[in-house]
Parts: C-alpha cells; structure tokens; sequence
C-alpha cells in the first residue's frame, strides 16, 4: 500500500496519508515525499486547491511514528527537517484545506494547522499530549501556528495540560470553518469549498495569502537560543524515557525537574 495517495482532478490536489493501521502517523519517507511535493506544487498554476485528508476514519494523523526518532543521530536535525516541510506547505501560494476525520495531534495537528482552512467531523479531537507521552517540545514556529489557529488559551489547554481538544470547542474558537455531522457531510462541505475556491480570483487569493505570511513570519519566528533549548530537550533524559516507554507500550516515569 502506497503511504500516500495522491490525486489530480480540475485543478484540485487531493492528498490522503494512508497507514490506518497506524492512524495514518507519519514516517521519514511521507515527510520526504510531502516535502517534495509542496516544491512541486509552488509552481504548478493548474492547481488551485490542495486538499489532506486521513484513510480509515479514525484519524487525520496521529503524529510522527516515533521508531524514526530512534534511528536519527540528530532529533533535532530530524525536527528541523520536518517543520521546513511545513514551511512548504504553509507558504504554498494555493488554497489549502485539512479534511478530519477522527483524531488530529502531534504531527498531524501541525500539518492541520499549516493549512489555510479545517473542517472537521465532530468526533474529532485536537491536541499535542507530548508532556505525558514524548517528553519532547514543539519548535517555536508550531508553537506559535497553533496559537494562532486555536488561541492562546487552548493551546496552553493542549500542551501543559495535555488534553484533547473536541471539534465544538475547536469550532468555537475559529480553529474550524465547519463541524460537521459525519464523513459523508465532510465531504459535502470540502466539496463545496472547493467549488467556491476555484471560481474565486487567483489573483485575490495569492495577494492574501502573501500579506497572511508576512504577518505570520514576524508574529511567529523562532527566538535567538530556539536551536540550544531544543538540543536540550532531546538530549535529555525525559526525551530518552519517552522514546523508551513507547516504543515499550509502556507508561513513562518523567523526572519531576
């Protein structure tokens, strides 16, 4: 089974990550394939709308899969490397839309949310519980997006307190567009913002997204020691248990520094 599907109809890039039986978690080589084709599709002017969605109806993804942390020599090389796919995707010139279906965190909340717009079933949930499974930290520039998209408030609710967030409340923030009912109604409402999409002014729509960016770029940069204080964190020895424990589908017992 290909990771990713990948299809090309009237103008739309339609984009499915495809490993249900890992709910649809990411690995090194989506992350690459992905990365490649935001290159591709910067300059690509027949498409207008690009469209993710996760396989199997449980979920949009549920983060990266964590073996790839214990084969890299660098975690935060391999961070780095995975936020300027983001970078890719958040500064593509078309219109982008996250369809979810289930649960959305870690990994696949930041993709979500590099997007422009999310629609989502009301079943699913948002969230980056990483204090009570990695031990890891979110770079500056993930940070700061999800903020931006969820608020403050949530966000702070997701991380240091490491609950999931519900559709209604995403919904209810503006993180979402549209909550919807089920799958067959998320398609609907996808459906029917792509045909608003593609009638509406190329030239509008890039002017926007060009001025949404500049803005983006100075309210979320990364701070002067982001690089130090992340090399701190995988280095340590929470980051190291958290690999342990789930890779051992067990329950991690953090230090309490």
């Amino acid at each position: 089974m290909n990771d990713l599907l990948i299809e090309r109809r009237d103008g739309v890039l339609d984009i499915t990550f495809n490993r249900p039986q890992r709910r649809n978690a990411f690995t090194k080589a989506m992350y690459g394939e992905l990365r490649q084709l935001w290159i591709d599709t910067a300059t690509d002017s027949s498409v207008r709308v690009v469209v993710l969605r996760g396989a199997g109806g449980q979920a949009f993804a549920a983060g990266n899969e964590i073996s790839d942390f214990v084969e890299t020599d660098d975690a935060v090389g391999y961070e780095t490397w995975i936020r300027e796919m983001l970078d890719g995707l958040f500064t593509l010139p078309q219109v982008t839309i996250a369809a979810i279906d289930g649960v959305c965190v870690g990994g696949g909340l930041a993709v979500a949310t590099s997007c422009d717009l999310r629609v989502a079933t009301a079943g699913s949930r948002f969230g980056y519980p990483i204090a009570r499974t990695l031990g890891n930290a979110l770079s500056s520039p993930v940070l700061y997006r999800c903020a931006a998209v969820f608020g403050e408030s949530l966000t702070r609710e997701m991380l240091l307190a490491s609950r999931l967030v519900a559709a209604d409340r995403a919904y209810a923030a503006g993180a979402l567009l549209g909550c919807v009912d089920d799958r067959d109604a998320l398609d609907r409402e996808v459906a029917a913002l792509v045909d608003g999409i593609v009638q509406a002014s190329p030239v509008t729509l890039r002017v926007t997204k060009e001025q949404l960016l500049a803005r983006a770029m100075l309210t979320e940069a990364s701070p002067a020691d982001e690089e130090q204080l992340l090399r701190e964190v995988y280095g340590g020895p929470d980051f190291a248990e958290g690999v342990r424990a789930f890779l051992a589908k067990e329950k991690p017992a953090f230090g309490k520094a």
